[in-house]
């Protein structure tokens, strides 16, 4: 598990480079990123479904951004987009193309159902934390 979350951290760490996000804030990408994917694997291990896991890492996720965002006076998408990376469901992408191709029609329609789920439960729970800090904000 060790492992796993080092190397989310340096994916995130990494993929911040092209996104040109400034030296000071690459760490902090790390960390959301690693933190995230931590989440991400004790959710898992408790015996809960992927959905479920990506839905509350990314909760986990958007709330570091939102907080590295008010602390470090950046932009929250400096930190949220190379913290969500960990979460993108590429292997399921990846098998919904391979057995499309591979004329299974069936597998590939559930690797897409899974994929189009995970990618919805990550964008409903930025949505809530993002909702959640702007009602904080007004009051």
């Amino acid at each position: 598990m060790a492992a796993q979350v080092i190397g989310a951290f340096f994916a995130s760490f990494c993929f911040s480079l092209p996104l040109r996000v400034p030296g000071k804030y690459l760490a902090h990408c790390g960390i959301t990123g690693a933190v995230g994917w931590l989440v991400y694997l004790l959710i898992l291990e408790r015996g809960f479904a992927v959905l479920m896991a990506a839905f509350f890492s990314a909760v986990v996720i958007a709330l570091f951004s939102h907080v590295f965002a008010r602390v470090l006076k950046s932009p929250v998408t400096v930190f949220l987009v190379p913290g969500l990376l960990p979460l993108v469901p590429g292997a399921s992408i990846y098998r919904s193309v391979y057995y499309l191709i591979q004329n299974q029609g069936s597998l590939s329609s559930y690797y897409l159902s899974e994929t189009l789920q995970i990618a919805g439960a990550i964008a409903v729970a930025v949505f809530l934390v993002d909702t959640l800090f702007r009602l904080v904000k007004k009051k």
